[in-house]
């Protein structure tokens, strides 16, 4: 009989070298391991012999027991953790895709691009010109004297004496009306740099959009039938704007749109959307157009205001801070 324990141990260790998953590992575990398999019919022969050969017989048996257990565990570990490596691995092509979270267009974009169909509708091409610029595209050529406070350091971002971060977006204009020549019909978005103390309404970078028309005969009727078409498409047609006289030195007549705008809780004011008016004869002078024969219009927005007034905004630094629950608003 002790022969027979240690052929069924032998033949134990033998089947578990044959096992290759867990399904097979729980047949091997019913077989022999299990209340009533083989390892443990063998246990209760032990009462059956002489009792001088009883302690020999349950040491044999104990060790049987004890080492195809301690195999039949450490194989279950490693197929477990073979499994589990499999199934982090495994991809069941059948099931549904994973939904992927798409982001949404930023308000300014959606507001720039807006702008750009409206315009695009009128007629207008779009242009566009270099961040850092020079002086003679950002201050001589839309006339404005050495002496000019607009010049001052204090607020302008100069990289050194002769090149700065541009302050406004008719530095394109200029570039336009440069490299082409009239009829001239463009609108131009980006991004503009000035020192300005952050508050709810001012940044220190900001985006314009500029136009401007050139060609014989223009008139500010043509500036002002433009700007209405432009605002009654962008808010609504019963918004109400004016102009009011201002200056500019590279525009002359000059002048302030501004839009009739309520606010939450009922009140109405008027707030600024930007400047407007005639191109100066100095201006058309310094870039080579003849300005006794043509004439032009140019105005120019903030692109944040715009979108400020349209969508109820009321700190321009929300625009900037990244803020899902804000951005997701839009």
């Amino acid at each position: 009989m002790l022969q027979q324990f240690e052929k069924i141990g032998s033949d134990a260790l033998n089947d578990l070298k044959k096992v290759t998953d867990l399904d097979s590992l729980e047949q091997f575990r019913i077989k022999y391991l299990a209340r009533k398999g083989r390892i443990s019919q063998m246990l209760t022969q032990i009462s059956l012999l002489p009792p001088q050969q009883r302690p020999q017989a349950g040491q044999i048996a104990n060790k049987i027991k004890n080492d195809v257990t301690a195999a039949f565990e450490q194989l279950k570990n490693n197929l477990s953790e073979s499994h589990r490596k499999y199934q982090q691995q495994f991809v069941d092509v059948t099931l549904p895709g994973v939904p992927v979270r798409i982001g949404k267009t930023h308000v300014i974009t959606k507001t720039v691009n807006e702008l750009l169909e409206i315009f695009g509708r009128m007629g207008f091409d779009v242009a566009y010109g270099p961040e850092v610029e020079d002086q003679w595209h950002n201050f001589a050529a839309l006339n404005i004297p050495q002496e000019h406070p607009a010049r001052d350091p204090l607020d302008n971002f100069y990289i050194d004496d002769s090149t700065l971060l541009r302050s406004q977006t008719s530095t394109i204009q200029i570039r336009v009306m440069e490299s082409k020549k009239p009829p001239i019909r463009v609108v131009a978005p980006g991004r503009v740099y000035r020192p300005d103390t952050v508050d709810a309404t001012h940044m220190y970078m900001f985006h314009q959009l500029e136009a401007l028309v050139v060609d014989e005969n223009v008139s500010m009727v043509d500036m002002k039938t433009t700007i209405d078409q432009f605002i009654h498409a962008f808010f609504s047609p019963d918004t109400q704007w004016r102009f009011r006289p201002s200056f500019f030195p590279f525009t002359e007549p000059s002048a302030e749109v501004d839009l009739l705008w309520t606010d939450s809780s009922g009140k109405k004011d008027w707030i600024e959307m930007g400047g407007c008016g005639m191109v100066d004869p100095n201006v058309f002078d310094a870039v080579g157009i003849d300005s006794e024969e043509y004439t032009g219009w140019a105005f120019g927005f903030g692109v944040e205001r715009l979108a400020m007034r349209k969508y109820g905004i009321t700190d321009i630094r929300l625009l900037f801070e990244n803020d899902l629950r804000f951005l997701d608003q839009f």
